[in-house]
């Protein structure tokens, strides 16, 4: 017998039901897994190229500063002028339950926060190169962000699936087999002790 399980068709119809379930569930599940591991995938996509993009425009602008720093001379105090940005925004949009954020910085022209006299064009390149590369940023810690939180729920999801493929949906099956098997076990024996009766009846009428 099945650990704290009766052979009886109420547990029957009951275990037929709680597997029946346990598929259904392992399918959504496994649904949500691929389509949270191809938003994650095109996530990482995007991530290559942006951070290529950064890459390149890093090394432009720190060309383009040095340049500058050359015909200028040190251009730390005139970097000093230009503020801390503090226009960053998050707002959330959710992928099968997931909440994933949405960064965004409102695109503006890069403002002169310094003395047009007092620089060259050297300087303003770089100035607008490193401006690309804070545009950049932001749109790669959104996705970054955003792979970080899909990759936890997917192995959460996996987690939960597998267990209903391994532990779940298996016992439920060997609980269906068993108790069906044990009634139809039961079926053969009443059939049989009915033969008997009947038989008997059959000897006892004729002797009578």
């Amino acid at each position: 017998m099945v650990a704290g399980v009766f052979p009886t068709k109420g547990n029957l119809l009951k275990t037929k039901k709680s597997l029946r379930f346990s598929r259904l569930g392992f399918d959504l599940l496994d649904r949500k897994r691929n389509i949270l591991v191809r938003e994650m995938m095109t996530l990482i996509g995007a991530a290559n190229r942006i951070q290529g993009q950064i890459d390149q425009t890093f090394s432009e602008a720190y060309l383009a500063l040095q340049q500058a720093n050359i015909t200028l001379g040190t251009v730390s105090e005139i970097v000093e002028a230009v503020p801390v940005e503090d226009a960053v925004e998050i707002h959330f949009r959710s992928v099968m339950g997931i909440e994933i954020p949405m960064v965004t910085l409102e695109e503006k022209a890069p403002e002169p926060f310094f003395g047009l006299n007092s620089t060259n064009s050297l300087f303003d390149e770089a100035y607008i190169k490193f401006d690309s590369v804070k545009q950049l940023i932001i749109m790669l810690a959104e996705i970054e962000n955003s792979i970080y939180r899909l990759a936890n729920a997917i192995k959460k999801t996996q987690k939960r699936a597998n267990a209903l493929k391994n532990i779940l949906i298996p016992g439920f099956e060997d609980t269906v087999k068993f108790i069906a098997d044990s009634l139809d076990e039961k079926d053969r024996e009443e059939f049989s002790r009915l033969k008997v009766i009947k038989k008997q009846k059959k000897g006892g009428s004729a002797e009578a």
